[in-house]
């Protein structure tokens, strides 16, 4: 057995899956705000017992580790790392967005020269995004985009793109409709990142647990205070 437990808290969308060797076992999700603290580890409890198995029994922890929410990377990293340090096995970290664009992949049988863009809300017109074909390889590197009429104009002469995710919505007005697709309801969620860190662990992609931090791309800016007199 290859069992690997998948964190996913990039975003609004909390997600922990069991799988093993690549195929989900047991997954609990939630779209439900700000639940992330209180339901990581509810979750590993609920698809462990759901399995039959201890945490004792995995051979290893898988995080998204952005880009995405500041806060929601930082809650999911942290559970993944205590985790590692308590059992005693090593840390796999996931693209987010690759493993978005590879759960979209595997619902239908695309053309050769499809293009994926998942899209993560980034607040006003910006979204964190990147571009995968259908192969899962990156044909163009993450990045905070400011949407606006231009975007993916080269990449749109040559392929049909497909776009989705929460921050997808910002193009819909903007881009001109001609070879676009766009699909609803598409989260980060721990089904898309099993492959993924099945493959990373068979090649020993492993992170140094001491010093790995999330990818957050953009410095984190904090609000202004609500407490009185701050």
């Amino acid at each position: 057995m290859s069992l690997i437990l998948n964190i996913e808290t990039a975003t609004q969308h909390c997600s922990v899956g069991l799988a093993d060797h690549g195929k989900i076992i047991a997954i609990r999700e939630s779209n439900e705000k700000n639940i992330h603290a209180s339901k990581v580890t509810v979750f590993t409890d609920e698809v462990c017992r759901e399995a039959g198995i201890g945490m004792k029994d995995l051979d290893v922890i898988a995080v998204s580790k952005g880009p995405g929410s500041y806060t929601g990377l930082r809650i999911g990293v942290s559970a993944a790392k205590g985790f590692c340090y308590a059992l005693g096995i090593p840390l796999l970290a996931v693209p987010t967005l690759q493993s978005m664009a590879l759960k979209v992949s595997m619902l239908s049988n695309y053309p050769e020269d499809i293009l994926f863009c998942p899209m993560i809300d980034a607040r006003r017109m910006e979204v964190y995004t990147a571009l995968f074909d259908r192969e899962n390889k990156p044909v163009k590197d993450t990045e905070a985009l400011i949407m606006d009429e231009n975007s993916f104009e080269e990449e749109l002469k040559g392929h049909e793109i497909i776009y989705f995710g929460d921050g997808a919505e910002k193009g819909r007005e903007l881009l001109d409709p001609k070879g676009m697709k766009f699909l609803d309801g598409i989260q980060p969620s721990a089904d898309g990142m099993a492959i993924i860190s099945y493959n990373k662990f068979g090649k020993g992609h492993t992170e140094d647990l001491a010093y790995f931090e999330p990818f957050y791309l953009k410095d984190f800016i904090a609000g202004p205070s609500k407490v009185k007199g701050l």
